[in-house]
């Protein structure tokens, strides 16, 4: 069988979630009146709450925040594999300077948060805080008109087929005789760690693996979608890239992938809920031919 891949590069804020937009007010003001601008302010604040609480509190940030990396594997050439059951991390003596040493205790931590992230947060969230999250994610799906939701959905769609036929971090379907394979990406311009945790509060982590996250913050989008075409060459690999910035924008075209703009506007063509597989197969097949997109068509959901 021939085998092809669809890989979905997603940006993460004003993307796949809303958050800057509710802080500042500009994704209520864009309704005209029809939603509270506070509304959206505090739910933004809590969300950032949780995430910067979770982020302190289970995943290092205090003590990494100075050492953003562009992904967690970056680090592994340092992990000499110890256990780290009862290793204390509070007390390695981890800072600077940046020598081997201290590259190695950073590389425990990255080792800790993957397995942490693949555990989900139900693994370190006490009942509260997981009712509390629980209740936040409904008020912010009703207030966004299901944004949250849809998205996530997407993504799903994006990844169709049976998991067990390829590993976590991307799936794969026969379709007459093409083996297709899709992979779902996050490049995010914020940083690696709290960008991690927001896969997770936004219950992402499933779909998105944390191999597949990449932080821009340091080396930029192009620098990541080189690594990120290094990684997946083949004469059969499309990329697609879905955002609402120009960095990312002008980052495709000099790949020459194709871009879809995402705009929260009520208004704007490219939005959640709306965007499906079926409409970004057709820009597959704008770069990448007709055919293409007529086997994207073949894997989207029915009535997608």
């Amino acid at each position: 069988m021939d085998q092809k891949m669809n890989v979905y590069i997603w940006d993460m804020d004003e993307t796949l979630i809303l958050l800057k937009s509710l802080i500042n007010g500009t994704y209520a003001e864009a309704f005209n009146g029809s939603k509270n601008v506070q509304t959206g302010v505090e739910i933004g604040k809590m969300w950032e709450d949780h995430i910067l609480q979770i982020c302190d509190d289970h995943f290092f940030y205090e003590q990494v925040e100075n050492c953003n990396m562009p992904y967690l594997d970056v680090m592994k050439q340092y992990d000499d594999g110890r256990d780290l059951t009862d290793y204390d991390f509070s007390k390695d003596g981890f800072g600077p300077p940046c020598d081997d040493l201290n590259k190695r205790k950073l590389a425990y931590r990255h080792r800790s948060i993957e397995q942490k992230y693949k555990k989900g947060l139900h693994s370190i969230l006490d009942q509260d805080m997981i009712k509390s999250w629980r209740e936040l994610s409904d008020v912010t799906d009703s207030y966004t008109d299901m944004w949250f939701s849809a998205a996530k959905a997407c993504l799903e769609q994006c990844a169709v087929g049976n998991r067990d036929l390829a590993s976590s971090s991307s799936s794969a379907v026969a379709t007459n005789d093409t083996i297709f394979q899709h992979v779902n990406i996050l490049v995010t311009s914020g940083s690696l760690i709290p960008s991690l945790v927001k896969c997770l509060l936004f219950r992402l982590g499933d779909l998105i693996p944390s191999e597949n996250v990449y932080s821009s913050w340091e080396v930029g989008k192009l620098q990541c979608f080189s690594w990120i075409k290094e990684r997946f060459s083949g004469p059969n690999v499309q990329f697609c890239v879905i955002g609402d910035g120009w960095e990312e924008c002008e980052a495709a075209e000099s790949m020459r992938w194709p871009f879809v703009k995402i705009d929260p506007r009520p208004s704007s063509y490219h939005r959640f809920p709306g965007l499906t597989p079926k409409e970004l197969g057709h820009y597959f097949s704008v770069v990448y031919g007709e055919s293409d997109s007529k086997d994207n068509d073949r894997l989207a959901p029915s009535g997608s």
